[in-house]
């Protein structure tokens, strides 16, 4: 048998991460096997123990992966606006809305994960990986407070960071029953204001 490249390899490294992000956000961590894994990257179950020791430690590498996509299209979006206000509305206005509540495999992995780490012993690497990413988004939002004093920024972000999940992960379980769409639209005004 031939012997596989080390960009090959590489490349099924990734494409095991890239699957197992959006299942594991989709199905939760018990949810999907190993070889459910490696089937979504188009390859064998057989292989998995050649790119990582364990499914824990493939959870926190994804959970890691999820959020810094996050973060990604968080600076995406704001970083063209000229002012916090919109730059924080960039932010809110796609992520408050029906498509991201139902999409769960591209959606915000803080709301998707975070009853599946909850669940997880506090010494897996998943725990550390989800309080590392929640901090890396809640940081973009302390940046946008309006606030003048450092304490209040981060307190007014992580109000606002709990309001954006929370309505996630409740329009997420609600979802084809009007209480989603009020969820929504409450959170989008409150966060929002006028604009929303």
């Amino acid at each position: 048998m031939p012997r596989v490249s080390k960009e090959q390899t590489d490349r099924n490294r990734a494409a095991i991460e890239q699957a197992s992000t959006r299942l594991f956000k989709e199905r939760g961590f018990n949810g999907v096997s190993v070889a459910d894994l490696m089937g979504a990257a188009g390859l064998t179950h057989g292989g998995f123990y050649g790119h990582f020791s364990s499914k824990d430690e493939l959870a926190a590498i994804a959970c890691s992966q999820a959020f810094s996509q996050a973060a990604d299209r968080w600076q995406t979006r704001i970083k063209n606006k000229t002012d916090a206000q919109s730059a924080l509305h960039a932010i809110l206005d796609p992520y408050l809305t029906k498509r991201m509540a139902r999409n769960m495999g591209n959606s915000c992995p803080a709301a998707t994960l975070s009853v599946d780490v909850a669940r997880e012993a506090p010494d897996k690497p998943v725990r550390e990986a989800y309080q590392a990413g929640t901090e890396q988004l809640i940081n973009i939002l302390t940046a946008l407070s309006s606030a003048a004093d450092p304490a209040e920024q981060r307190k007014q972000a992580l109000v606002q960071w709990s309001t954006m999940v929370g309505v996630m992960m409740l329009a997420s379980a609600t979802d084809g029953n009007p209480l989603a769409d009020e969820l929504l639209s409450a959170v989008r005004e409150h966060l929002m204001g006028d604009d929303a």
